[in-house]
């Protein structure tokens, strides 16, 4: 299958039942396959994260964009998802079992399954009967900053849900790490409370980014904190903190956001991290210096290779630093994704 994206397709004759084998297919490799570690880490067992597998645009400009006209950019169609990305860079800080569950459409479900294995991930790919892969286009400041802007079309990655979904997934799982991006849509709600239940039920610890400040302000602030009542870990950025609780100054976000959750990591890029427990900052974790080429996807590298730590029995100040080496180095190179060598 191609790497191009269509906004719609129509669907081949044997989609629905390939969505389905390919589910069971997941279903049955987690089941027999998975190490049995005991819940919530101590070192060893399988992460299971849920979310977005998307098709990146990324086009890097120099200088401001030249509205109605041409602005020279330099373009690459690149893996992506905020879900695929977490699980990447688990798998490259040392998880050895790290799984996938997310939905695409035919049209890229191929080429994202191949560049999952690659990645070392397991993936367990529902194909759309109807959506194609969703898609982002990144547009990355060429300059110093970096910095990025998104245009975003979900496509079949908001379209999972319970139905997507069975038990048997968490077979050897000691953590379940969730895309904040399934609140953003009613079906993949759904599968959010679904996948929470059944982790409280086997005594799995839950984390969750909440993923993005724009959606969160649709969403609605207190929409959100009911949505994820019952997870163990949050890990929003600097941003999504302050505007979660309405607090300037991202320590005092932390601080108040970890009085609802067990533990609050607040990522603040180049100023680090900030470890929160019981209504309070614990720990202030250094960012490691870098010259960013790309910004996009250094919140996924650090908490991919942060969820790596725990997993492995690391604390969570370590795993915190651990994170941000991960986002430096993210930002180092193009592309959401781990380096493909080193």
């Amino acid at each position: 299958m191609g790497q191009g994206v269509t906004t719609r397709r129509e669907t081949p004759p044997s989609t629905d039942a390939e969505a389905r084998l390919r589910l069971t297919r997941g279903v049955a490799e987690t089941a027999g396959g998975g190490a049995q570690g005991a819940p919530g880490g101590g070192g060893g067992g399988a992460l299971l994260v849920v979310g977005d597998v998307v098709t990146d645009v990324v086009a890097r400009h120099r200088g401001p964009l030249a509205a109605g006209t041409d602005t020279a950019a330099v373009i690459r169609m690149l893996p992506g998802g905020a879900g695929a990305n977490v699980a990447c860079w688990a798998a490259h800080a040392g998880c050895a079992d790290v799984r996938l569950l997310g939905r695409v459409g035919a049209d890229a479900a191929g080429w994202h399954e191949r560049e999952l294995v690659a990645s070392g991930v397991r993936p367990r790919l529902v194909v759309d009967p109807e959506a194609a892969t969703g898609t982002v286009v990144c547009l990355v400041d060429g300059g110093a900053s970096a910095e990025r802007t998104f245009l975003t079309d979900s496509g079949a990655s908001l379209r999972l849900e319970p139905a997507d979904w069975s038990d048997a997934l968490l077979d050897g799982v000691v953590r379940l790490h969730l895309s904040g991006y399934l609140l953003f849509s009613a079906p993949s709600r759904a599968l959010v409370g679904v996948a929470l239940a059944a982790a409280r039920a086997r005594g799995v610890p839950v984390s969750l980014d909440p993923a993005s400040a724009g959606f969160l302000v649709a969403l609605g602030v207190e929409r959100f904190a009911a949505l994820v009542e019952g997870v163990d870990v949050l890990l929003p950025s600097r941003d999504e903190a302050c505007l979660l609780t309405g607090l300037p100054d991202p320590a005092d976000a932390a601080a108040e956001l970890s009085r609802r959750v067990p533990l609050v990591v607040a990522k603040a890029g180049a100023q680090g991290a900030l470890v929160a427990r019981a209504g309070r900052v614990v720990a202030r974790i250094p960012a490691v210096p870098a010259t960013p080429r790309d910004t996009t996807g250094a919140g996924d590298a650090f908490t991919g290779a942060f969820l790596a730590a725990l997993v492995a029995g690391t604390d969570a100040e370590e795993a915190a630093a651990r994170g941000c080496r991960a986002g430096a180095r993210a930002v180092g190179h193009v592309g959401a994704r781990p380096p493909a060598h080193g």
